[in-house]
């Protein structure tokens, strides 16, 4: 028997939904993980941080007895925001981070932006207050592919802000590109990137080869070989500007299992263990504290967990739950598609 013992990870990218599925799917994250940067994009978005604070109530009252957790509350990004309350947010402690979706990108991302220039008062506030900026990093127009939304966004948006603004602080949320990792290793500081869990274990053939599979529909779409590749690389490199963000993101199955699918993974219960598999295979495991337990801290500026985790292998497969029951309904788990030998010890 293996084990690893690391500092207790934390997920700088979770979405935790609300209502019946929040309640259903919390303790999959907090069972792990000690902090998370919690998505803002719910229905309607939590766009003021009197938003965000009955949100984070919301979260604390559903939290499984005797667990501790922080949850990270994130703004979400229009073109009305109002720069004087994203201040005020951070002055008060409670609000980590600003996300923008560029509208029309992914889930709930209807009342996102469509003219950067119109939110560039508060991305001028933010870049003087230190806040960070985090960005789903890819364009919306019809004509780009979307395999190239990625690329396209890095040249045509992310790029000229970073010029504009280059004490903005950014991180590139689930980077699913070699374009995004040569990018982030390219640049000269005020720049990281998250690596969600399914992106280093699946590419496009997952989703479309032998019928669509639409548990493996997320935005953004999983690419190429050689892009999950460049990924793996990064992710056990120990290069500080990567970390984890799970970009877990649970929907009922009737809502993924239809003509119009919705686009997410739920990964929150075997993320650690898929995580022990992976850097194992990349002969990388002295290196995967630092991906999911000490460069995002490092980043947003906060300690390390004192508390820690252990991992261990079995001979048999761990056995992970397939459907996550919600009084919303089932949620499918992720399935990696190999046999998962590691497991977070009780």
């Amino acid at each position: 028997m293996k084990t690893l013992t690391i500092r207790r990870p934390d997920d700088w990218h979770l979405h935790l939904r609300d209502g019946a599925v929040l309640e259903g799917v919390i303790g999959d994250t907090t069972r792990h993980f000690a902090r998370a940067i919690i998505m803002p994009n719910l229905v309607p978005p939590v766009v003021t941080t009197a938003d965000a604070a009955a949100y984070r109530e919301r979260i604390i009252a559903a939290l499984p007895e005797g667990d501790r957790f922080e949850p990270l509350m994130t703004l979400y990004l229009t073109e009305g925001t109002d720069p004087d309350d994203v201040a005020a947010g951070k002055e008060s402690g409670l609000i980590t981070a600003v996300k923008l979706y560029p509208a029309g990108a992914t889930t709930n991302s209807s009342s996102g932006v469509r003219d950067i220039e119109k939110a560039m008062p508060v991305l001028e506030r933010m870049a003087e207050i230190g806040l960070p900026l985090c960005v789903h990093g890819e364009v919306t127009t019809p004509e780009i592919d979307i395999f190239d939304r990625e690329a396209v966004f890095i040249e045509t948006v992310l790029d000229p802000l970073r010029k504009r603004l280059p004490e903005l602080k950014v991180t590139m949320e689930h980077v699913t590109t070699k374009d995004g990792i040569d990018y982030i290793r390219g640049s000269s500081g005020n720049l990281a990137g998250t690596i969600t869990t399914h992106h280093l274990i699946i590419n496009r053939n997952a989703i479309l080869v032998g019928g669509i599979r639409p548990h493996y529909y997320c935005l953004p779409v999983a690419k190429r070989e050689h892009h999950r590749l460049a990924l793996r690389a990064a992710a056990t490199s120990g290069d500080a500007r990567f970390f984890l963000g799970t970009d877990s993101a649970p929907h009922v199955d009737p809502l993924k299992e239809c003509a119009c699918g919705c686009a997410g993974i739920y990964t929150a219960p075997n993320t650690m263990s898929c995580l022990a598999h992976v850097f194992e295979q990349e002969n990388a495991l002295n290196r995967l504290e630092a991906f999911a337990s000490l460069n995002g801290p490092a980043w947003y500026g906060l300690a390390p967990n004192a508390e820690t985790i252990t991992l261990s292998t079995q001979e048999q497969p761990v056995v992970y739950p397939a459907k996550r029951e919600t009084e919303a309904g089932a949620i499918t788990v992720f399935d990696p598609m190999f046999p998962l030998h590691w497991r977070v010890d009780p």
